[in-house]
């Protein structure tokens, strides 16, 4: 089933949306019969973590015996972490080794090693169920987190690559002394203990360099202990292997994520709604580093079971019977909206919902 034969005018959002999730799903099965070894998805998910893995532990050898030079470590690092990523987002949605625990929690531990920089993923993983029934509205926790929602600013510029200055950020926004400890409670608990080392280490490695920066600026350079500068030296190669290319990935994956998501006007449940696809030439720096996201997530939610590297492969197919069916893309307007679907003055002239 090709999709030309449906358009958005002969189809209510619902209809609309089962006709793209059949069209994808049909792909889905014609790649696996024509490629027989799709059908071995534990094992392609434990080759792609292993590859992700050796990949990182050799380009951080290369770097550390001074084979690599640090912005190429830091680049492939970075685009490796993005791999465990998408493993993250698909263990979380059951799909390798879904009966057996085992080696499933093994993943989920070893994807998290990978990019310390993020949540718990057995936390996450509430999280984004969650985001799937509820996309778009104000208890979508997992997309509020990284920025959905927020206008355009320094702040969400601040907060889309930082996920504890997010959460700083809110902290200080909330108007009680209960909400304010109720934020850093609730980030101690989904940040600990990988991404407190992460993000603490990180501001270590900032400060550090500022201060030197400033001090030679002034013509003072500071005279630090053995001690600082031997702990230094340890976090200086962490930020070239694990921590810079994960706050690169950070970044890369919250800005094109909380762009493509629509945010406060979105009808519950409406799939259309949801997501936009972002997939224009000048984002391939950022796409690279998660792993082209922005065009391949919208598939995600009509398809919600089909691995990251299936989703990847149906694209163009998949494109096709978004656009007829009325996903936008390339909605730039997104930018100055704050996530909305339509302009708050639009609603209101018009007084009425707009339709997907």
């Amino acid at each position: 089933m090709d999709g030309t034969s449906a358009s958005p005018q002969r189809h209510n959002a619902a209809q609309r949306s089962a006709h793209i999730r059949e069209v994808v799903l049909a792909k889905g099965v014609e790649l696996r019969e024509r490629y027989p070894i799709l059908k071995h998805q534990d094992a392609l998910g434990a080759g792609i973590l292993a590859f992700a893995l050796i990949g990182m532990i050799g380009s951080a050898a290369l770097y550390i015996s001074g084979y690599m030079a640090w912005w190429v470590c830091l680049l492939l690092n970075a685009f490796f972490a993005s791999l465990t990523h998408e493993l993250e987002h698909d263990l979380i949605h059951s799909m390798y080794f879904r009966k057996q625990r085992v080696p499933h929690n093994l993943m989920m531990g070893l994807v998290w090693l990978a990019r310390p920089s993020t949540i718990n993923p057995w936390i996450r993983r509430h999280l984004h169920l969650n985001h799937h029934k509820v996309s778009g509205t104000e208890t979508d926790m997992e997309e509020r987190a990284i920025t959905n929602g927020e206008p355009w600013g320094f702040a969400r510029l601040l907060m889309v690559g930082d996920n504890v200055m997010s959460a700083f950020i809110r902290m200080l926004r909330a108007k009680t002394w209960a909400h304010k400890f109720s934020i850093i409670k609730r980030t101690l608990k989904v940040y600990a203990p990988l991404a407190l080392v992460h993000w603490g280490a990180w501001y270590v490695f900032l400060g550090f360099h500022a201060a030197n920066g400033i001090a030679y600026l002034l013509g003072a350079p500071i005279e630090w202990s053995a001690t600082t500068l031997s702990v230094m030296q340890v976090i200086d190669i962490a930020a070239v292997v694990i921590i810079g290319p994960n706050v690169l990935r950070t970044f890369c994956l919250h800005f094109i994520s909380s762009n493509m998501h629509y945010y406060g006007d979105v009808e519950l449940g409406n799939v259309l709604q949801q997501c936009q696809v972002l997939n224009p030439w000048w984002l391939w720096p950022l796409q690279a580093f998660c792993f082209n996201f922005g065009s391949s997530h919208g598939i995600h939610h009509f398809v919600v079971k089909e691995p990251f590297y299936i989703r990847q492969m149906t694209v163009p197919v998949a494109h096709k019977v978004m656009r007829e069916m009325g996903v936008r893309f390339n909605d730039f307007g997104t930018f100055g909206r704050a996530n909305r679907f339509v302009r708050r003055d639009e609603v209101a002239v018009s007084g009425e919902a707009v339709e997907a």
